[in-house]
């Protein structure tokens, strides 16, 4: 069985070498799409965690409207699974951060890390909506490998009052994308069907005073500080 750093060190640097490919979009906002983000023992193992999909979900095109019902990747279940702390020790690791700052400009090491894992089924949508203030980097990763679900990825909205559907990101196994919040970042997921089950992982860098601690990867901030 693999150590620790072993596991670190080889998901730190396939996560490198995916920002090295990512492609670079700049309308209607800067946006990057991600290919082989994480290690394919990672990426199977998320699928197949022993989580039922949300029962009895609201579907009014915002996910707090089911906040009660949400899964994060704390220190609790961390402890309880391993594919859950093989996550946290990559997007944690000092390499990572760096680049991610070189790559998008965000100082991620100044947040503090926050993963959520959503299993979305037939009736779920998103409204156009922009990610919070105090969320400093977005990214998600799409974990299902159903072929029913390609049409299933993000949609991107240009800044019109009418947010008009500009493309919408192909969903498609440990694939996905990064985009840094800001005012024009709209995003969200038409109304559409889902055929099959929409597994994907919501990756964030929030500011050190993100009040639900109990959401964060991590108790501690990213540089070290006693939050």
């Amino acid at each position: 069985m693999l150590t620790e750093p072993q596991t670190t060190s080889r998901g730190a640097a396939l996560f490198l070498s995916c920002l090295d490919h990512a492609v670079a979009q700049y309308q209607p906002f800067p946006h990057w799409l991600l290919a082989n983000i994480l290690p394919a023992h990672l990426i199977d193992a998320l699928a197949a965690l022993p989580f039922a999909p949300p029962d009895g979900a609201v579907f009014n095109g915002q996910r707090e409207s089911n906040n009660a019902l949400r899964v994060y990747f704390n220190p609790q279940l961390q402890k309880q699974f391993t594919t859950c702390r093989e996550i946290v020790d990559i997007f944690t690791d000092p390499d990572v951060l760096e680049r991610l700052r070189a790559v998008t400009g965000a100082d991620v090491a100044a947040g503090r890390l926050r993963i959520e894992y959503c299993q979305d089924v037939d009736g779920f949508w998103l409204e156009p909506h922009r990610d919070i203030s105090v969320k400093l980097f977005t990214m998600l990763i799409y974990v299902s490998d159903d072929p029913r679900l390609f049409d299933a990825g993000t949609d991107i909205y240009d800044d019109s009052p009418e947010h008009n559907l500009v493309a919408s990101v192909p969903y498609e196994k440990n694939r996905g994308l990064i985009f840094i919040p800001g005012a024009a970042t709209w995003h969200g997921f038409s109304k559409r069907p889902i055929r099959g089950l929409r597994q994907s992982l919501i990756i964030n860098y929030v500011s050190p005073d993100w009040r639900a601690v109990d959401e964060l990867a991590v108790s501690m901030s990213l540089q070290g500080d006693v939050p």
